[in-house]
């Protein structure tokens, strides 16, 4: 899926470009512009093992300087191995740790020689080995982050009320709403009154989780961790547990033996209401990856456009677009989490449902 974002994007920057008239003599020079804003988005909404701010080019020798935040790189190959990705220098390098080499090869780090020699099978295919690859990526420092920001939220939130007899102050009063929305709007409607409390920690974490996640995509550090099929997967399976280890015997009996349906019909229904409890989970997962993703490559396509047109007409329209596609995005970082939220609570509320429901 994300080869298909990536060529549709670049298919809508040649088409548009195309249509506009540039001299003939430029063409090569708007090929090699095409090619830079496409491994730019491709670097974008890939993790990588640093933090790239912006890059520039030497003028005398042309080459590429990069200006970044490196992070720790941990790998696992015949003992534990750390060194900066710094050392990698975007795959320009190789790293020498004890008496190996290694090399950072589309975004991938494998074993080399001393020469970091990247050798291919018949297919095309890599061929060197890997080493277990532990390291913080920008994904994982980016999550660390989060986390740490949310502790912050709910601590101060949780002293304001034992200090001030239950008014929020400060930064609380910026969560306050949210969490009060979240237990009245999503958790009593979708799981009731009796039961609500016991999954409102988990709907509190994922709904700020997901979208601090969200809006620090949208901002220039490169972050794009929610449209990272892994991290949605994972989200999702917690869902997907809480879900049927929590559920009572009234769910199972609606899935295996469906009350009040003929007896023939039965055994048809069972299968199909078993499948539902995995596609549940999966839809969650594709929604939210999807829709990330999609939205940070139309972004940097339009912003790409810029410096394609190269004319106040056609850039000054494409930083139209930009802006109001950036506002747009910010709303549907909120929805997406609120989404995700809402659906996790009514899956909670089927697990727990009772046969007068």
């Amino acid at each position: 899926m994300t080869n298909f974002f990536q060529t549709f994007s670049l298919t809508i920057l040649i088409a548009l470009s195309s249509s506009y008239s540039y001299a003939i003599e430029e063409e090569k020079n708007e090929l090699s512009l095409q090619e830079e804003i496409t491994e730019y988005i491709n670097h974008h909404v890939q993790d990588s093992h640093d933090f790239s701010l912006f890059s520039t080019k030497d003028k005398k020798t042309g080459e590429k300087i990069y200006i970044d935040f490196p992070l720790p790189v941990i790998l696992v190959d015949e003992g534990i191995k750390v060194f900066l990705s710094s050392k990698l220098g975007h795959g320009k390098k190789v790293v020498n740790a004890g008496d190996k080499y290694y090399k950072l090869y589309h975004g991938k780090i494998y074993e080399t020689n001393s020469e970091g020699l990247i050798e291919y099978d018949e297919e095309g295919h890599v061929i060197n080995s890997k080493p277990l690859d532990l390291s913080i990526t920008k994904s994982v420092f980016t999550i660390i982050v989060v986390s740490l920001l949310m502790i912050l939220l709910f601590v101060s939130l949780a002293k304001s009320y034992s200090k001030n007899n239950k008014v929020a102050k400060g930064i609380g009063r910026f969560v306050e709403p949210i969490v009060i929305y979240i237990r009245d709007e999503i958790a009593i409607p979708s799981i009731g009154k009796e039961k609500y409390k016991n999954y409102m920690s988990f709907l509190l974490t994922l709904f700020f989780f997901v979208w601090f996640l969200n809006l620090l995509g949208l901002t220039p550090l490169g972050v794009n961790v929610t449209g990272n099929i892994a991290v949605t997967f994972c989200l999702a399976l917690i869902t997907f547990l809480i879900t049927n280890i929590t559920a009572n015997k009234t769910y199972w009996k609606h899935i295996f033996w469906m009350p009040g349906v003929p007896v023939i019909l039965k055994p048809i229904i069972a299968p199909i209401e078993l499948l539902g409890i995995f596609i549940k989970p999966f839809t969650l997962m594709l929604r939210l990856y999807a829709n990330i993703l999609a939205g940070h490559i139309l972004l940097y396509s339009l912003i790409g456009l810029i410096f394609i047109f190269k004319n106040l007409v056609g850039s000054g329209l494409s930083l139209v677009l930009v802006f109001f596609v950036s506002i747009i995005e910010l709303l549907v970082a909120l929805l997406q989490a609120y989404i995700f939220t809402l659906l996790s609570a009514l899956y909670f509320g089927f697990a727990i449902q009772q046969d007068d429901h």
